[in-house]
């Protein structure tokens, strides 16, 4: 198996070089958090992409966000890993099922308490049960390509390129400059940023505020990119925007069952954002810098 760079599904960014180097292994949250952002997404046969995954396309973005490479169909997939009994299912696993009557046809992602995160022909992604009468009799095995729990860190070099994308540091220095934080407490909460970092100061207010809150190992990461749809998050946070009850326009990429959906609808009734301007807010692209600079500057008038 192939680890790549792992990108971490919250906020964060650099602006002083164009790769990023992450040590962190994925965990099962972040597996979870990363499958999870994309519920919503159509069904679209032999979709890869965020305007549409099929079962396999999906289950492939998902491992490839975190570092991972695996094959490109249901059928493919079976092959890779170690297969693993129903009962000891652990989050991240694959499991397979026969939808079509010749054999495996169709796979997701385990995700504990006898759940699955799929793309779903007739919902899209979407989470379903093991134990429901439909999955239950079509099931046909499972794989473990990555043990999530114990899985061991690799460093690659990020293909993000950071002259053109914002980067968790840079959006803590352009959102403390914006609300005028104090930034003199550099007594930093996140194991990864020191006190004599730069970014120290403007990571430290932010958090006081709870708009960083870092991830489970209490990492800022500083040096990965943010989505839109994090960022949409961040600066609700941020400026604490509220709900105006404006109609606004709906965006065809963010159902109202996506996480961000809110926070999105807030931004776009403020006026900070207005899509991309084809009707698509993309919720799972990254942040450019001039992007960043058009949200702080509406967000700040």
């Amino acid at each position: 198996m192939k680890k790549r760079w792992l990108i971490p599904v919250f906020a964060s960014f650099m602006i002083f070089t164009s790769s990023i180097v992450d040590a962190e292994a994925a965990t099962p949250q972040e597996l979870i958090t990363t499958a999870k952002q994309y519920i919503g997404v159509p069904y679209v046969w032999g979709g890869t992409t965020t305007s549409g995954f099929d079962c396999s396309g999906f289950t492939q973005k998902v491992f490839a966000d975190l570092g991972y490479t695996i094959n490109r169909t249901s059928q493919e997939q079976f092959s890779q890993g170690t297969p693993i009994s129903k009962e000891n299912l652990q989050i991240g696993d694959l499991v397979f099922f026969n939808t079509s009557g010749n054999g495996v046809s169709h796979v997701g992602i385990y995700i504990g308490s006898n759940l699955f995160i799929h793309a779903s022909s007739s919902k899209g992604v979407s989470i379903a049960s093991l134990d429901s009468n439909y999955w239950k009799g079509r099931y046909m095995g499972a794989k473990r390509m990555v043990d999530f729990p114990n899985s061991t860190p690799e460093v690659k070099a990020s293909t993000v390129d950071l002259t053109i994308y914002a980067s968790r540091e840079k959006v803590a220095f352009r959102l403390a400059e914006g609300l005028g934080l104090d930034t003199t407490d550099t007594n930093s909460p996140f194991i990864d940023i020191k006190s004599s970092d730069r970014v120290a100061g403007a990571v430290t207010a932010l958090n006081k505020l709870k708009i960083f809150e870092g991830n489970e190992q209490g990492r800022f990461n500083p040096n990965s990119p943010i989505t839109r749809a994090q960022m949409a998050k961040v600066l609700v946070k941020a400026f604490n925007l509220k709900p105006t009850g404006k109609n606004t326009t709906e965006f065809r990429d963010v159902d109202k069952n996506h996480w961000a959906y809110d926070y999105i609808k807030i931004l776009a009734q403020h006026g900070i954002t207005i899509g991309k301007g084809n009707g698509n807010y993309g919720p799972n692209d990254y942040v450019s810098n001039t992007q960043l600079e058009t949200f702080i500057n509406r967000a700040t008038k």
